[in-house]
């Protein structure tokens, strides 16, 4: 399960953030993970959970923020929603899209002591 070394990635953000910015406690994490990004959020929350044990983020709220997927399709040169990487264009039925967003998965936001 790639989540683990995701949410070890995470915290390693994090604590980096933390000796540079002077926190020592974090309470909430807003993630944001988009639809593309090929992460299971049910097992990223698992993962997470497991990670932070005994470090500045035990007992941190995780905050998911889900974003949409979006592609370009060549066929009709629209900027489209799209739910997975394949998925035909919603307008024209084909599938030559190009993915442009919902690929990212990246700390948003914290809120920190």
């Amino acid at each position: 399960m790639h989540e683990m070394s995701l949410a070890e990635g995470v915290l390693q953000v994090i604590e980096d953030s933390a000796k540079s910015n002077g926190f020592t406690r974090v309470k909430t994490v807003w993630l944001e993970i988009g639809a593309l990004a090929g992460v299971e959020v049910e097992a990223m929350r698992f993962c997470f959970d497991a990670v932070v044990k005994n470090t500045l983020l035990d007992g941190a709220r995780l905050e998911i923020v889900a974003t949409e997927g979006q592609g370009w399709c060549l066929n009709c040169g629209k900027t489209v929603a799209i739910q997975l990487r394949y998925d035909p264009c919603p307008l024209c039925g084909g599938y030559q899209v190009e993915p442009t967003g919902g690929m990212e998965m990246r700390v948003k936001e914290l809120e920190v002591e």
